[in-house]
């Protein structure tokens, strides 16, 4: 992405602020998977969002204040001992040419956070997330309010940046909109692909390996999330993650898993026999919840919101498991009671981006100060991902036991309705069968 992207959304953060105040943000810092080895880092996103800075432990302050500069990054400095173990630093010097802004070591971070806080109106940091940013301010304001008859002034409001950066990148720019079409391409392709090296007795973490190895083979280093890879009873576990189960025939398999690609995040369901072919009862049970999707995602435009895009699915769903014999009773009724909740347990989507699961409010104060829903506008991008599971016991025919099914896409609200960002695997059930048969006759 184009470092002035990251010098304009600055800006816009900047002319948010009231007027003398100053937002802190921190870098995250690595963590140690066991003794000495550390998990892959991943930036904290609202650090990366303002920042474009992909280091741990670095602190960005960014002010209105005319006697302070408007943005400086403290990060650490060069240090070639350190370097040689644990990889290149920028430093500060190279960080400030890349990045358009000013840096200094972070050996400075006490004297300059001091100076930050002293004198400002207010100031916008994390006020949800437990760190040691956070504390190091409390105790300056404290500090500060017990000098100030010397002429310190403590800031008389801590603000939660969160909801400000939650507003600004719940609608997504071009830049965004294209890293994230890309993620749902490169993640479509893994999807398909794992499909095709479905076969009874492999393993559920081989296609995970395959998804993950078409990941990183184009571009996208780590997945967005834990890959769920569920066969049998497994996919009746929405967070399944062990993926450790033989595949067997005459199973479904559900796998949920989207790459992260430039820090975006994709993520895709899909639902398919392990056999390549859907029996009857698989059949019926994942046309309704594709029916239900479709109904969803033609519900995605501007001016709708989640709860017409839910009422859409459930209005599918409730009149499918009543035609079905899975749920008994009068059709009216049985949407007024929500009674697909007891087979679909899970919401409809939610927000994608930085996130997975993004920031952005579903709900907003309305003109009399109640709360409304959160319309959709054009630049927003959600996820749709109806899904019914009947595990074993259930008050059903047991035709139906033990069968999980998601079906999950990406959505770019636009001007004209959606646009669907994870079109690239098949979703129809003649189109899955007839990708898995020709996988088949290759081999």
């Amino acid at each position: 992405m184009e470092n002035s992207v990251f010098v304009q959304r600055r800006q816009q953060l900047i002319a948010a602020l009231k007027p003398g105040s100053v937002a802190l943000l921190s870098a995250a810092s690595e963590q140690s998977r066991s003794r000495d080895t550390e998990y892959p880092f991943r930036q904290h996103s609202d650090f990366w969002y303002y920042s474009g800075f992909n280091e741990p432990d670095a602190l960005l302050i960014i002010t209105n204040r005319a006697d302070l500069p408007a943005v400086q990054l403290l990060c650490r400095e060069k240090d070639p001992a350190q370097e040689v173990w644990h990889g290149r630093r920028l430093g500060p010097a190279v960080a400030a040419e890349q990045l358009q802004l000013q840096a200094v070591a972070l050996s400075e971070k006490s004297q300059l956070l001091q100076q930050a806080i002293n004198g400002s109106t207010a100031v916008y940091l994390h006020l949800t997330e437990s760190s040691a940013l956070l504390q190091q301010v409390t105790e300056q304001m404290q500090h500060l309010k017990q000098r100030e008859k010397r002429g310190d002034k403590a800031p008389s409001q801590l603000i939660d940046l969160a909801p400000v950066t939650a507003e600004k990148r719940l609608v997504k720019d071009q830049n965004e909109i294209a890293i994230m079409r890309r993620a749902g391409q490169i993640s479509a392709e893994a999807h398909s692909r794992a499909m095709q090296l479905c076969r009874p007795g492999r393993f559920e973490y081989q296609l995970e390996a395959e998804i993950l190895h078409h990941f990183a083979m184009n571009g996208a280093r780590h997945p967005a999330y834990n890959s769920i890879v569920g066969s049998g009873d497994n996919g009746c576990i929405l967070h399944y993650t062990a993926n450790s189960s033989e595949l067997k025939a005459g199973d479904l398999v559900l796998i949920d898993a989207g790459c992260e690609l430039a820090g975006y995040a994709a993520d895709i369901s899909r639902t398919f026999p392990v056999s390549g072919k859907f029996s009857k009862a698989q059949a019926e049970l994942y046309q309704l919840v594709l029916d239900a999707q479709y109904a969803a995602c033609n519900a995605v435009a501007p001016g709708s919101n989640f709860a017409k895009v839910t009422a859409a699915a459930e209005q599918v769903l409730t009149e499918g498991l009543l035609g079905l014999g899975i749920l008994q009773g009068e059709l009216e009724q049985l949407i007024s009671d929500k009674a697909c909740k007891q087979y679909f347990i899970h919401g409809i989507g939610h927000w994608l981006g930085l996130d997975v699961h993004d920031v952005g409010a579903y709900k907003i104060a309305g003109a009399a100060g109640d709360m409304a829903e959160q319309p959709f506008v054009p630049g927003m991008v959600l996820t749709i991902e109806p899904g019914l599971y009947i595990p074993a016991g259930s008050p059903t025919d047991r035709c139906w036991w033990d069968l999980a099914i998601r079906i999950e896409d990406n959505l770019l609200v636009t001007a004209e309705g959606h646009d669907n960002l994870t079109t690239g695997v098949p979703k129809e059930i003649e189109a899955i069968e007839q990708l898995m048969a020709a996988a088949d006759a290759g081999n």
